[in-house]
């Protein structure tokens, strides 16, 4: 085997944290491997000096970071952007592709994982799981008075892998289940007993929504006070797909008067979020983002993510590009 020649700069904290298949994977194929040592993801400057102090750097490995035209500019050798799970908002594809830079992602690896956190969730803010749990830690027996899922209309906005995971799950409690989604998937639909509708008409009849959209300039604040208004009095926002699809200032203002029952929050138009005023609110159940961090996922985003680099750099062609005319 011929070695391969260069350097791969990881970012994705949590690549090959659990396991190190993955990153064996790019070892072995003799490449020189450069970690985010910042604890965090990178801004966009770090990565311009990173990528300028390393211009032998031929692959990037990334979660979150922002991956920006001039990062891309600093990197002269740069053949393969790998990113470490599914999204690809944070990545300038453009610019990518006006240099040659071929882009992945790794669609499916955390499809799984992301369902069953929706579901956590969703019986969290449903039944006040966390407030029960503070409650009886302070030695009190009072009674959370929650909602039952049973038969109950879940609304899933996108039905991509993720958003029909979900679907699937969601026949176990007999649930009515209502999708919006410009693309629908009519076979899956089907399938799984989903009825399409508009966004308005799933807005207001769904008990719970759930939002598996892509962030992109027409999914911007797709659910914003206009939106939030036509919801049910007892209905709850569930959203593990990214932050900027809320407005999250009208979901305060609509949590804090009633306007909706409750959130459940994976996502954050900033992340940390340390300056959200929705971390003050009992009716908002919050996690850090972790939709896809189980043993399971962690593993197959890295090896995917490790493998469309090998390809790349040998000249083949990568699993998932979403740059087809490089």
């Amino acid at each position: 085997m011929t070695p391969l020649k260069g350097k791969v700069f990881i970012t994705a904290l949590s690549f090959s944290r659990y396991t190190p298949e993955p990153k064996n994977l790019l070892e072995e194929q003799g490449l020189e491997l450069v970690w985010n040592d910042k604890g965090r993801p990178l801004t966009e400057d770090e990565l311009r000096e990173i990528m300028t102090s390393h211009p032998s750097i031929l692959a990037l490995l990334v979660g979150v970071d922002p991956v920006t035209a001039k990062v891309i500019e600093a990197a002269p050798k740069l053949k393969v952007i790998a990113k470490h799970g599914v999204g690809v908002d944070n990545i300038d594809i453009s610019a990518a592709r006006s240099r040659g830079v071929v882009v992945t992602n790794a669609p499916g690896s955390n499809t799984q994982s992301v369902a069953d956190l929706v579901w956590g969730l969703l019986l969290a803010a449903a039944r006040g799981i966390p407030c029960a749990d503070r409650i009886t830690r302070q030695k009190r027996w009072d009674r959370v008075v929650g909602n039952e899922v049973w038969e109950k209309t879940l609304g899933i906005i996108g039905t991509g892998r993720i958003g029909l995971a979900v679907a699937h799950r969601a026949r176990g409690f007999n649930m009515r289940l209502l999708a919006y989604d410009p693309c629908p998937n009519n076979e899956a639909a089907g399938r799984l007993g989903i009825t399409y509708t508009s966004l308005d008409d799933l807005l207001k009849e769904s008990d719970f929504v759930s939002l598996h959209a892509p962030l992109t300039p027409e999914t911007y604040h797709l659910i914003d006070e206009k939106k939030l208004g036509i919801m049910k009095k007892d209905a709850i926002l569930i959203n593990t797909a990214r932050g900027e699809l809320v407005d999250e200032e009208a979901l305060y203002r609509a949590l804090k008067t009633g306007q909706i029952k409750a959130a459940a929050l994976d996502v954050f138009s900033e992340e940390p979020p340390t300056n959200s005023c929705l971390l003050g609110l009992d009716n908002v159940v919050v996690t850090p983002h972790l939709g896809a961090y189980t043993r399971e996922a962690n593993l197959k985003m890295g090896l995917a993510a490790a493998i469309n680099i090998i390809k790349v750099l040998k000249g083949e062609k990568a699993d998932f590009e979403l740059n087809y005319e490089v």
